[in-house]
C-alpha cells in the first residue's frame, strides 16, 4: 500500500502533465548536436531560467571544445550542508534538421523525437522533481545541486572537472541517462571506456620492381590487429574492438604507414590498467618496421562498489513503497556516472523508460514520464 507521502507526490506529478509536456517539447524541438557547440546556448538559457524559477543560482560556464556546462544551487543552501548531485546533459547525437525527419510526435503512448530518450525526458524530471519538492514543501536530507553539459556524447572533455569536483564532496549522485531495456531497468554498473590509436611505421618500396627493399606497415597491423582481437575476454567482459583501419599510399608501393583506432571496455579498473598495458607493450613483428602506440582508458568503470549498492537497494525500497518492482544491470556504454562513481555513491538510468537511443525509432513511453519523475524525487528525499 502506498505511504501519503507517496501518494502525495504522485498526485502532484500528475497534475503536471501538461506543463511536463510542454517543456520536454521545447527541449525536443531545440536542436543540439554536440559537435555544433553554439546550437547549445538557447537551451542551456532555457534551462537556466527553468532552475532559476525554483528559486536557484544558476551558473553557465563556457566550454573550450562544446557549448559549455551549467551547475545550479538552491539560493537558500545551508552553507556546508552536504549535496547531492543530479547530472543530465543536453547535447545529442542527431544532426541539426533531424527534426525534418524525425519530428515531436506522440501516439500509441509514445513519443517521439530526436534526443529525447538520450537524455531531454531525464531533463525534464529534474526539472519537474524539485518542482514537486518546492509545490509541496518537502524538506530534503541534502542539497540538490544540478549539473547540465552539453559535451557528455564526446566524453565530457569540458565538464568533467567539474563533476569530480562536486562528486568529491557529494553524498550520492543521480545520473538521468536513459535506463536500459523496455523495462526500465536502472543502471548499477557501467563498463570502462579506453581508446588507442597504433600507427605502424614501414619503409615504401615500388610493389613490382624493389618489393624486397620495402618494409609493410600494412603486413605489420595485420599481425598487431591478430594480437588485439586475442585479448578479447567475454568471461571477464572485455572487448577490445580494432573499429578502424587505414594505410598505404599506392597499390603499387610498399605501405609506408598504416594506423588502427581500437575501442576498450572492460568492468574493471583493474582490467583497465592489465589490458592498457598489454596493449602499450605490444612489439613490432616485422622487421623495419616500428610501432607508435597512443592512448589509453578515458572514462574508468563504474563498479558495483559498496556505497553503490547501497543505494541501488534503497532505490529498489523507494520502487516499492510506489508499487513498482525495480531491475537492475549493467551498461555497456560510459556515461558521466563512470565519473561520479569514483568519488561517491552512484546511481545511473534514472530517465524515463523508452528505446532508440543513437536510433531512428527513438521513443519514450508518455506514462513513463510521470512515473520516472516520481521515483527521482522520492530518491531526492532519501535519508
Amino acid at each position: 500500500m502506498k505511504s501519503a507521502k507517496v501518494n502525495r507526490i504522485s498526485k502532484y506529478i500528475q497534475s503536471q502533465q501538461t506543463a511536463m509536456l510542454e517543456v520536454l517539447e521545447r527541449l525536443v524541438l531545440t536542436e543540439t548536436p554536440t559537435v555544433v557547440p553554439e546550437s547549445q546556448q538557447e537551451i542551456l538559457e532555457y534551462l537556466s531560467e527553468q532552475l532559476e524559477a525554483l528559486d536557484m543560482h544558476v551558473f553557465q560556464m563556457p566550454g573550450k571544445v562544446s557549448g559549455g556546462y551549467l551547475i545550479a544551487k538552491p539560493k537558500d543552501r545551508i552553507k556546508h550542508h552536504p549535496i547531492q548531485l543530479l547530472v543530465g546533459h543536453c547535447d545529442t547525437v542527431w544532426p541539426l534538421n533531424t527534426l525534418d525527419t524525425m519530428p515531436w510526435k506522440g501516439e500509441n503512448g509514445k513519443i517521439k523525437g530526436p534526443g529525447i530518450y538520450d537524455m531531454k525526458a531525464g531533463l525534464t524530471q529534474i526539472l519537474f522533481a524539485l518542482r514537486t519538492i518546492q509545490a509541496l514543501q518537502l524538506k530534503l536530507p541534502y542539497t540538490p545541486v544540478v549539473l547540465v553539459n552539453s559535451d557528455e556524447e564526446k566524453g565530457s572533455w569540458d565538464s568533467t572537472s567539474a563533476i569530480r569536483r562536486l562528486a568529491r564532496i557529494a553524498k550520492r549522485a543521480y545520473i538521468l541517462e536513459p535506463p536500459l531495456g523496455l523495462d526500465g531497468k536502472l543502471k548499477t554498473a557501467r563498463k570502462g571506456l579506453g581508446r588507442f590509436i597504433i600507427t605502424v611505421k614501414g619503409r615504401p618500396a615500388h610493389a613490382g620492381l624493389d618489393p624486397g627493399k620495402g618494409a609493410s606497415a600494412i603486413l605489420e597491423l595485420s599481425h598487431q590487429i591478430q594480437q588485439l582481437f586475442a585479448l578479447n575476454d567475454q568471461e571477464r567482459g572485455i572487448t577490445v574492438n580494432v573499429g578502424m583501419i587505414e594505410g598505404g599510399t599506392s597499390a603499387n608501393v610498399v605501405a609506408p604507414t598504416s594506423r588502427a583506432v581500437v575501442d576498450v571496455r572492460v568492468l574493471t579498473q583493474l582490467d583497465g590498467e592489465k589490458i592498457s598495458e598489454k596493449i602499450h607493450a605490444l612489439k613490432a613483428q616485422t622487421p623495419d618496421t616500428k610501432l607508435i602506440i597512443e592512448g589509453g582508458i578515458g572514462r574508468p568503470p563504474m563498479e558495483k562498489t559498496e556505497r553503490n549498492r547501497r543505494l541501488w537497494l534503497a532505490a529498489k525500497q523507494a520502487g516499492e513503497d510506489m508499487g513498482l518492482l525495480l531491475e537492475e544491470a549493467t551498461a555497456g556504454g560510459g556515461s558521466d556516472g563512470n565519473t561520479t562513481s569514483q568519488f561517491t555513491a552512484t546511481l545511473d538510468g534514472l530517465g524515463t523508460t523508452g528505446d532508440g537511443a543513437h536510433a531512428h525509432h527513438e521513443f519514450i513511453f508518455s506514462e513513463k514520464l510521470i512515473e520516472r519523475t516520481s521515483l527521482l524525487t522520492l530518491l531526492l528525499l532519501m535519508k
